[in-house]
């Protein structure tokens, strides 16, 4: 099974994350040590819920770790940088949006004012 095999649910159970990501639940709950922002919320019983978020995460740190060489401390600090990067490319684009919506109302006042001008 894959991430886009996963049928569509709130939230997963760590046998689901297991079948999904193919990393045995001993070894999620250790990187849930590991890695701060891999934090599943619990039911009241205390069962894990994963939500897709962190099974893409999960997948993500598996690639670090298995495929690319990283070590742990070495996938952490890749992580936090690429969620700063990410943070700032969106306080950019918010930016952007304000800047057009500013110059978009002041084209509008100036067409209005060219309306009343032709009446």
């Amino acid at each position: 099974m894959n991430f886009m095999d996963l049928i569509e649910k709130s939230f997963y159970s760590i046998g689901d994350v297991e079948k999904t990501t193919g990393v045995k639940p001993y070894i999620l709950r250790y990187w849930e040590q590991e890695f701060r922002i891999l934090r599943p919320a619990r039911r009241t019983s205390g069962q894990r819920k994963y939500t897709k978020n962190d099974i893409q995460l999960i997948l993500k740190i598996k690639e670090l770790l298995y495929e690319k060489g990283f070590t742990i401390g070495g996938a952490k600090k890749y992580l936090i940088e690429e969620k700063r990067k990410r943070k700032k490319q969106s306080e950019f684009s918010f930016g952007k949006e304000t800047e057009s919506i500013e110059i978009l109302s002041n084209i509008k006042k100036e067409l209005k004012a060219i309306s009343e001008l032709l009446k």
